[in-house]
């Protein structure tokens, strides 16, 4: 922002509200207004107006509207800088007032005093009076200002607030060099001459100078001239008056060369006893030695002013601050490190709004996140070192934020580590890597209403981080989070009843913990449900547990996901279990299945020999299952075949797997067959269908079909439907068609998918 643009136009737009052109201007700026708060929302202060508008006590305020107007509308500084360059130029030959009549003129004499009678006349205008023996206008000496009642903010001091406080600056502390700076002034005041504040950039010296000024004797009356007005007319304007008056120069390079002060100019000044009060940066200071227009330099008294406070100084800071209640100078006792207090009570407004205009999409908005991680993390407790890679994870969190795929996470870090004005960073090192947002932020998160309240998400980081780093004490970050939680809560937020729950978990408060998840899954809160799921499911209230399990199984919980399903495991197994118990075949083989995933492959045997007692012939898989677990591959084979020919995917591939070794080995040991048709011939004998069906298949495998065939028939008999399969197969073999093609339709009326398939049946 153009501040010399802003002060320019303080002065000329409050000169302007006495005059006839203050409707127009006063328009312009209304529509101004308008258009920033259509487009931002945003409430201006409100504008100086009246006819008093032009007062000198209303310069700050000009300065501060103008300054709110520009930066929520930086677009609008090309036209204010029209409408100030068009009410800077002559006034129009003949102003008319409202009714079309000319308008009444005002003459003001100023400068000096006058040659000759002044005539007021519609007919004349745009006429400079100025004083005798130089060239330009200056102010008469009787409308000087005394030190006194020098506004700050109007002579060179930085504001320390973005908005309007009162007073607009805190209370001036003594600084070690006042006493050398008064001694000074006291010096030059016998016989005039300059006084010199030399130091860094933001140390304080325009309000040093203007607290010493205003401490000197009563009455001195004060020109401040602009930058580049021509000074020489001064001791002409000043020839002959009994006052004593002062000339502030603040940044006194703007004031040497062509018609500013020079050892002449400042010779002349003594000699009437005006002392000339000046500020200099030390670098500028150092330039200008060498130049012809930095002669004046060799004769001034010098006091340094430096940036860094001492211990002294400190403790008038704090005594002040505890003495006023000053909350910039509470913050700056708190905050504020080597840049000095100076610094930091001008910068912090600056910085702040750096930052924050910052999150625009066309700015930074990155670099805004990742500081505003670093605040957020301090507003929730953490003040020590962060490490970048929590600001890289937390940043991201900021849905608010738009834009930051602009911008990548390098640049978003130099910029936020930058230094501005060369003295300060956002994010300040700490140590290697790891940072902490400046305090002089930190500090004025508490004057933003604008800054949303810390998201729910930061203050889980914020509480996991306490939890491990013995640097915090998470007792207290809890309650802070906690109080934050109860805040949102109560203004609707479902997720910070979550949070509360999470909290209270956190701390071993189970019962509260459970409260807090209760309210927040019957608002609607899937992970609330997860956690009230598993706490009631800890506990042994299963059958409870399974809704909020449920709820939050499909919101995606995969936790919650599988412990439903060990739930319902649970209780399927017990009434699976009920169901084998009655006779239910199927019952039985899922009983099994169960068993046999927990590795209880004894249990879950015993199970499939139900299911093959009551005839279920699905079981035939599992049973394979348990036979290859057992390494009996004959019997498994059987069972193989079954399941194979039913149409099981697994089985056909383990079988075939199986053929293929049996070509490649030794023929298989005779007494392995024998057990294996010793098994299953007794539960044949016993009348279990299934397995005399398999004894049929293991006969036939033998080369043995004759012995199979009255197997399968008695499996048939038995309501085993695939032994009338098998039975079919033989008949096939044999090439009698038709006899196959009877026993595959009574396997297929019996449900065997495989004899469908062989029908041409659908079986899908």
């Amino acid at each position: 922002m153009d501040e010399e643009l802003v002060e320019r136009a303080a002065r000329v737009i409050g000169r302007a509200a006495g005059t006839q052109a203050w409707d127009d201007v006063r328009g312009r700026l209304v529509e101004m207004c308008r258009r920033v708060q259509d487009d931002d929302a945003t409430l201006l202060p409100e504008m100086p107006h009246g006819p008093d508008a032009d007062a000198p006590e209303l310069l700050p305020s000009w300065w501060y509207f103008l300054y709110e107007l520009l930066e929520h509308a930086p677009g609008a500084e090309t036209e204010l800088r029209s409408l100030v360059d068009e009410l800077s130029e002559p006034a129009p030959a003949m102003p008319h007032s409202s009714t079309g009549t000319p308008a009444a003129v005002r003459n003001i004499v100023s400068g000096g005093t006058t040659l000759g009678p002044v005539i007021q006349a519609n007919a004349i205008s745009g006429i400079t009076i100025t004083a005798a023996g130089f060239p330009g206008a200056l102010p008469d000496p009787e409308s000087w200002p005394t030190a006194a009642d020098l506004d700050p903010i109007a002579f060179g001091v930085r504001p320390t607030h973005r908005v309007r406080l009162h007073p607009p600056l805190p209370p001036y502390v003594l600084r070690d060099r006042d006493h050398d700076l008064d001694a000074a002034l006291g010096r030059a005041r016998e016989g005039g001459g300059l006084v010199l504040l030399l130091g860094e950039p933001f140390t304080g010296k325009s309000r040093t100078a203007l607290a010493a000024m205003a401490r000197g004797p009563a009455g001195r009356r004060v020109f401040a001239p602009p930058r580049g007005t021509d000074l020489r007319g001064l001791p002409a304007l000043l020839q002959g008056r009994p006052e004593r008056y002062l000339i502030w120069l603040d940044d006194l390079d703007e004031h040497l060369g062509e018609g500013g002060l020079e050892p002449r100019l400042l010779a002349q000044l003594a000699a009437l006893k005006v002392v000339v009060v000046a500020t200099m940066r030390e670098d500028v200071y150092d330039a200008c030695r060498a130049q012809p227009g930095g002669r004046v330099l060799d004769v001034a008294q010098i006091v340094e002013l430096a940036r860094e406070w001492s211990p002294a100084e400190r403790e008038r800071l704090a005594g002040e601050a505890a003495r006023t209640g000053d909350p910039r100078l509470i913050g700056a006792v708190s905050s504020s490190g080597p840049e000095g207090v100076a610094a930091y009570l001008a910068l912090s407004p600056l910085l702040w709004d750096e930052w924050w205009r910052a999150r625009r999409a066309d700015r930074h908005p990155r670099g805004h996140a990742l500081v505003r991680a670093a605040l957020d993390l301090a507003r929730c407790g953490l003040t020590g070192r962060l490490p970048m890679d929590l600001l890289l994870k937390v940043h991201e969190g900021y849905a608010d934020v738009t834009g930051m795929e602009r911008e990548s996470a390098d640049d978003a870090r130099a910029w936020a580590v930058g230094r501005r004005y060369g003295l300060l960073r956002l994010l300040d090192r700490v140590t290697g890597d790891t940072w902490r947002a400046a305090p002089i932020l930190v500090e004025a998160t508490g004057r933003h209403e604008e800054l949303p309240d810390v998201p729910g998400p930061v203050w889980g980081c914020a509480l996991e981080v306490a939890r491990t780093d013995g640097a915090y004490d998470y007792a207290e970050i809890a309650a802070r989070a906690r109080v934050a939680f109860q805040r949102a809560a109560d203004a609707g937020d479902t997720s910070a009843l979550h949070n509360l729950g999470l909290l209270a978990d956190s701390l071993g408060e189970g019962d509260e913990a459970e409260r807090w998840f209760r309210r927040a899954a019957e608002a609607g809160e899937p992970q609330s449900a997860g956690w009230l799921g598993r706490m009631l499911a800890e506990r042994g209230e299963g059958k409870s547990a399974e809704p909020f399990l449920e709820t939050a199984a499909e919101a995606g919980d995969t936790e919650a996901a599988t412990l439903l399903g060990k739930l319902l495991r649970k209780r399927a197994a017990r009434w699976l279990k009920a169901g084998m118990e009655g006779g239910s075949g199927e019952a039985a083989h899922l009983f099994g299945d169960l068993q046999l995933g927990r590795g209880d492959v004894d249990d879950a045997f015993d199970s499939y020999l139900r299911a093959v007692d009551a005839g279920y012939a699905p079981v035939a898989a599992s049973m394979a299952r348990v036979n290859q677990i057992w390494n009996d591959n004959e019997s498994a084979t059987v069972w193989l075949r079954r399941a194979a020919d039913a149409g099981d995917v697994w089985a056909s591939s383990v079988l075939a797997d199986y053929v293929r070794k049996e070509n490649h080995t030794e023929p298989r040991r005779v007494e392995t067959v024998d057990r294996a048709l010793d098994d299953i011939h007794y539960g044949a004998e016993r009348g279990r269908a299934l397995d005399a069906t398999n004894l049929g298949v293991l006969l036939e495998e033998r080369d043995r079909a004759d012995e199979a065939r009255p197997w399968y028939l008695k499996g048939y008999e038995l309501g085993d439907a695939y032994g009338a399969f098998r039975l079919a197969e033989l008949h096939k073999k044999e090439g009698d068609t038709a006899e196959a093609t009877a026993w595959y339709r009574k396997a297929a009326d019996l449900g065997h998918l495989g004899a469908k398939r062989a029908l041409g049946e659908s079986y899908g």
